[in-house]
């Protein structure tokens, strides 16, 4: 336990500690009074004299309320980062989604953070061939919300690029694969979440996309991944061609259970819209400290009031 204001507790145990020196004099000339006078004392408590006992006891606990106490104790809340990554390649035009999976997407996304506790820091990252991070993550879930709206269709689809993107923006440093395949140590970030709104169309290297879910998962981040569109797809139109487009939840669901995440489809725009309800963030236990000032104020007034009553009850004064 830890006192915000010790003097108040250093200065209230010498008032209580000069009241009780106070009523033990008092108790004792009392009682050489009444011997003189040849008056045998009472063996039993008086219940004045519990009553007076009971008011220094509840100034005493008043004493340690001034003080300020609290006490720190753990607690269980959804906190940490929130990467929101949206795919805008050209198949999120397609309109098997309505109005398109793009447009279904960004509101699904919006619905996601709104449902999000200001404990939660959130940015945005957009993907195509690239990816760039939007919006840095903070707890401005406005600002999320507002980078969302700005994203247009273009290009094509690389989920290694927004999951590299994505712990680039969480650890605050460029994350990038070797030639090789490895990735360097991004330390461990067991509060961090990537939530990918995609139609899993990757267009990338399966190696890439591989080596970056394998550097989210040694860094302990979890990826959960939200398929936007139909199995059976649809047709777009891309630089003047129609071009064939279907969701593809086999790269989805890889993707997210190689990290510790789970797949989330959503068929329509009504599903979409429930996909905040189906997400879970991990919850991260942090020490807060919990005033205790009011359950001792609460516990010496009842004290204060006992003695109060007491001495009424003995003398039919207050004091």
């Amino acid at each position: 336990m830890s006192l915000a204001s010790p003097g108040w507790l250093v200065l209230g145990a010498l008032v209580v500690a000069a009241l009780v020196a106070g009523a033990v004099v008092a108790s004792r000339r009392r009682a050489a009074a009444l011997a003189a006078a040849g008056v045998a004392a009472s063996s039993g408590r008086r219940p004045g004299a519990i009553g007076l006992w009971l008011s220094i006891a509840g100034l005493a606990v008043l004493a340690v309320a001034a003080a300020g106490p609290a006490a720190s104790v753990p607690v269980a809340r959804a906190a940490g980062t929130v990467i929101v990554a949206l795919d805008v390649s050209n198949s999120m035009a397609a309109t098997d989604v309505a109005p398109t999976r793009l447009a279904a997407a960004r509101e699904a996304a919006k619905a996601f953070v709104d449902a999000q506790p200001d404990s939660v820091d959130i940015g945005l990252v957009a993907f195509q061939n690239g990816a760039l991070t939007t919006s840095r993550p903070s707890a401005d879930h406005e600002a999320a919300k507002a980078a969302v709206d700005r994203l247009r269709v273009s290009g094509g689809t690389s989920l290694a690029a927004a999951t590299l993107t994505s712990l680039s923006a969480i650890t605050g440093k460029k994350v990038t694969v070797g030639r090789d395949g490895t990735v360097p140590d991004l330390g461990y970030w067991s509060s961090a979440t990537i939530v990918v709104f995609s139609d899993g169309e990757d267009r990338g290297s399966a190696d890439a996309l591989q080596a970056a879910a394998a550097a989210a998962q040694s860094a302990g981040v979890h990826i959960q991944t939200v398929g936007v569109g139909t199995t059976a797809g649809t047709t777009v139109e891309v630089d003047g061609y129609r071009v064939r487009t279907a969701l593809d939840e086999a790269t989805l669901t890889a993707l997210a259970e190689t990290t510790g995440g789970s797949y989330h489809p959503a068929s329509d725009a009504a599903e979409l819209d429930r996909i905040a309800s189906t997400i879970d963030l991990r919850l991260t236990t942090q020490q807060e400290d919990l005033p205790l000032a009011g359950a001792f104020t609460a516990f010496a007034v009842l004290l204060l009031a006992g003695g109060a009553a007491l001495t009424v009850l003995r003398t039919g004064r207050l004091i």
